[in-house]
């Protein structure tokens, strides 16, 4: 079984008739993946693209039995839908909006305590479990199935390596994009968990950036619970100057631990072997299983 969705899951989608919406739930239904529910408040009773369509998460995943929710809506309101999410106890939501203010995602984050709800992103690509469910944008031409989970904070270096564990006959377990926002939901510790509990996965990359503590918090992570599976990282941003921002706002070196060589050296320190660029995490990878065989 995939580490998050499997075949069982069945996809609600908040601001499904938007544009975005429309365009991504439709991909996500020729992937496979079984969208019942949209939610649009002012609509429910319709249908679109074939979907019902519902004025609230509640009454959506009491109708259709819905385990999981992908939010499209735009920022100025995706906190509200996040914790509307929460709130009718839906056991995953993934976000893919960027820009969400940082004061609602500080909301969301307390409104998590406690609760039943699983939190991707925000500005999140999502899910892919290849060949099984597809939640989210991510690109699905090179992704094949495999032994591989992958956890990245950058979307298009996601699409890089998974073409990458592809070519070197590896594919992927799962691939999650935890967002690129300052403050989301699971990080790379509780992807870790996840890929070392799960039995599809032999193998871990971490794709990480400048910015945050998530680096930081994947090695404690490995410190305390071992390293049980061979992990790949890639962090990039080594040549950003100091109070630059990279990309997106989570890519920020606010603090000297917040630069690449911090993150690489904490990683180095619990074992994780740090691929030199690029273009070389599928070698990396493809070398670490190598090892752990002979």
């Amino acid at each position: 079984m995939p580490a998050l969705v499997d075949k069982e899951t069945r996809l609600l989608c908040q601001g499904m008739t938007g544009w975005a919406g429309t365009y991504h739930t439709d991909r996500m239904i020729q992937y496979g993946t079984a969208v019942v529910a949209g939610v649009t408040p002012g609509k429910g009773g319709t249908t679109h693209i074939g979907v019902p369509v519902f004025n609230g998460v509640a009454e959506a995943k009491s109708a259709t039995g819905a385990n999981a929710s992908i939010v499209f809506v735009p920022p100025a309101n995706a906190g509200r839908a996040m914790l509307e999410a929460i709130e009718a106890e839906m056991p995953l939501v993934v976000v893919v909006t960027e820009r969400v203010p940082v004061l609602d995602m500080v909301r969301v984050r307390e409104a998590l305590v406690g609760s039943r709800t699983r939190l991707i992103g925000p500005n999140s690509q999502g899910i892919l479990a290849p060949e099984i469910c597809k939640i989210g944008v991510m690109a699905t031409d090179r992704a094949r199935r495999g032994p591989i989970g992958v956890a990245s904070r950058s979307a298009s270096l996601t699409s890089e390596v998974v073409s990458q564990l592809t070519a070197a006959g590896l594919g992927q377990s799962t691939t999650v994009g935890i967002g690129g926002d300052p403050v989301h939901g699971i990080g790379f510790a509780e992807c870790l968990d996840l890929f070392f509990k799960d039995p599809d996965t032999e193998g871990v990359v971490l794709i990480g950036e400048i910015g945050g503590a998530e680096e930081q918090e994947a090695a404690r992570y490995i410190r305390e619970a071992g390293l049980k599976k061979p992990v790949v990282a890639l962090i990039v941003g080594r040549a950003v100057p100091a109070q630059c921002r990279m990309g997106h706002a989570g890519a920020l070196t606010a603090r000297p631990s917040d630069d690449a060589d911090s993150k690489i050296k904490a990683l180095q320190d619990v074992g994780v072997v740090i691929a030199a660029s690029a273009h070389l995490v599928g070698t990396a990878m493809s070398e670490a299983f190598a090892r752990r065989a002979a």
